[in-house]
C-alpha cells in the first residue's frame, strides 16, 4: 500500500495542541500581573517541574527573574475571552485583573498571584533559567497545585472533563476544547503487546 509524501511545510511551532496557560508575576512593586503563554508544558516528574518559554520583551519575563516565582493558572473555557485578553495587552500598563473583574489571590508557597476563578493551578519555584534564542526557558519546581473542589474526581485529582481546559493552535491561532475520554492510558494499547 502506497502512502502519500507529506508536504512539508518549514521548520515552524506547528505542534497541536499547545496549552492556553496563564502565568501569574508580581512586578517589582508587588502589583499582579498576568500573561497567555502557549509554549510550556511538565518537564520532570522528580522534583515535579513544568517549564514556560516566554519572549524577553515581556513584562512577565522581567517579573519572573526578578522574583524567581511563578504560577500556572489553567482557564476553563468559559474564560475564553479573558485569556484571550492576557495575551493582547501588556501588564506594564495595564491592570488585567481590574480589567476582566477577576481576582488575584497570594500563593503563599511562591512570591506570585494566582486567578482565583480558574479551576486548576500551579505554584512554581523558578530552579532554571535557560536563552533559547527568542524565548527564555523558565523551568518552575510545583510546589503545590490547587484545584476547585468541583473538578476533583473520586480519587481526588482533577479530572479532564470538569477542568475543560482550553487549548491553542500555534500559528493558526485558534482556541479549542477537548473532547470526551477516547480511552485509559497505558490500556488502551495493551491489545498490541
Amino acid at each position: 500500500m502506497s502512502h502519500p509524501a507529506k508536504k512539508s511545510l518549514g521548520a515552524r511551532t506547528l505542534v497541536f495542541p499547545a496549552p492556553a496557560w496563564v502565568i501569574g508575576s508580581y512586578d517589582p512593586q508587588n502589583k499582579p500581573n498576568v500573561m497567555t503563554a502557549a509554549w510550556g508544558g511538565i518537564c520532570c516528574s522528580r522534583p515535579p517541574c513544568v517549564g514556560v518559554a516566554l519572549r524577553q520583551a515581556t513584562y512577565t519575563h522581567g517579573n519572573l527573574i526578578a522574583k524567581r516565582a511563578f504560577t500556572v493558572n489553567v482557564p476553563s473555557e468559559k474564560f475564553l475571552k479573558e485569556t484571550d485578553y492576557f495575551g493582547m495587552v501588556s501588564g506594564r500598563n495595564t491592570d488585567k485583573f481590574a480589567a476582566t473583574g477577576l481576582t488575584p489571590l497570594g500563593s503563599d508557597l511562591v512570591d506570585a498571584p494566582y486567578v482565583a476563578e480558574f479551576p486548576l493551578v500551579l505554584e512554581c519555584q523558578v530552579r532554571h533559567v535557560n536563552e533559547l534564542g527568542l524565548h527564555t526557558l523558565f523551568v518552575g519546581e510545583i510546589m503545590d497545585v490547587k484545584a476547585d473542589e468541583s473538578v476533583l474526581g473520586e480519587d481526588g485529582l482533577p479530572m479532564v472533563d470538569k477542568v475543560r481546559p482550553l487549548v491553542y493552535g500555534p500559528e493558526v491561532r485558534t482556541y479549542h476544547g477537548l473532547g470526551p475520554i477516547l480511552g485509559r492510558a497505558f490500556a488502551a494499547g495493551r491489545d498490541l503487546i
